[in-house]
């Protein structure tokens, strides 16, 4: 990637991580540190290990298509990875920033049609993983927890959400996505004058990404479901951050009740999508999966505090690989 893309990239991050450190209360995140004490270094140290099963992913997804054989490391796609988590982090709607990084980082390595194809196929993936991790805390929750008659219908609604979702994502899986997604902003008002034009120059650039993705699927099965495992795995180990928090405040918190935080306050989160670090929503999203399990909104609070904390840290980190990446 040419240096000026990459500091375009770092001085917008920068100055969005700056507009969000300034929202913090830095005497309660102090004492939230000092409270927490070798707990919060396990949950940097945490995420150091997560990103490893999302670069595996994204890491077989590209080793799976059929064309040359990469020229890099699984290193140098890990900082990619981080990074690109970063600007998301960073960025309003999400995939804005992180994606359109990736890509563009990997073009001069691969082609820009299979970095293109391999950065959408991952997504598809991280985000087909959510779904299934929103939709087996499902059952988690009828095992473990009491039923209220409030409680009942929104698992029902959760349920009902993730199949049509895993169902809409299987089919992109078979035949692609890109150009039935572009069709289908190129009906938006907002967007329109910009997506009927790109579709129309790049259509024939869009079917052939569309084939790779639908090649994963048809063609290495094993390669799919691998992905796909990794991308869970992940969603299931990082409750282990919640875990390192609450045994702070209280030691004789489970594991399942972390899953159990975790999957409701990610479902909650992600639909703020369009906020900066879900701003708010994390937080509304921790109060409520808390209160639901019969913890105190203490708990809560805490937690959401050291997890924006960890977030903004693994930002800066991600923001400095950018400027530490060797221009090509």
């Amino acid at each position: 990637m040419k240096s000026k893309y990459q500091n375009a990239f770092f001085i917008f991050g920068l100055a969005v991580l700056a507009v969000m450190v300034t929202q913090l209360d830095f005497k309660q995140v102090w004492e939230g540190v000092t409270h927490a004490g070798y707990w919060f270094l396990a949950v940097i140290a945490l995420w150091g290990f997560l990103y490893i099963f999302n670069t595996g992913a994204w890491w077989i997804i590209i080793r799976s298509q059929q064309q040359a054989p990469v020229n890099f490391s699984f290193w140098w796609l890990y900082k990619i990875t981080v990074s690109g988590f970063a600007l998301n982090y960073a960025t309003p709607g999400g995939l804005m920033g992180g994606e359109p990084y990736r890509i563009m980082a990997l073009a001069p390595k691969i082609g820009t049609e299979r970095a293109s194809s391999s950065v959408i196929l991952y997504v598809m993936t991280h985000i087909f993983s959510h779904f299934w991790f929103w939709l087996l805390s499902v059952p988690l929750y009828l095992l473990t927890q009491s039923i209220t008659p409030l409680v009942l219908p929104l698992l029902c609604i959760v349920t009902a959400f993730c199949l049509a979702a895993i169902w809409f994502f299987l089919r992109g899986y078979k035949r692609g996505i890109t150009v039935t997604g572009m069709s289908l902003l190129s009906h938006f008002p907002m967007i329109r004058k910009w997506a009927q034009p790109f579709l129309e120059r790049n259509k024939e650039r869009l079917a052939q990404i569309d084939q790779q993705i639908a090649a994963l699927h048809n063609q290495n099965p094993r390669t799919f479901v691998t992905a796909v495992l990794l991308e869970l795995s992940c969603r299931i180990v990082s409750a282990l951050e919640i875990f390192f928090i609450l045994l702070v405040i209280l030691p004789g918190v489970n594991f399942i009740q972390c899953i159990l935080i975790l999957a409701f306050t990610s479902l909650f989160a992600n639909m703020l999508f369009f906020m900066p670090l879900q701003l708010g929503g994390r937080e509304g999203g921790f109060l409520m999966s808390v209160d639901g399990l019969g913890m105190s909104a203490r708990a809560g609070i805490f937690v959401a505090l050291l997890v924006r904390l960890r977030e903004l840290i693994w930002t800066a980190i991600g923001l400095l690989l950018i400027k530490l990446d060797k221009k090509q």
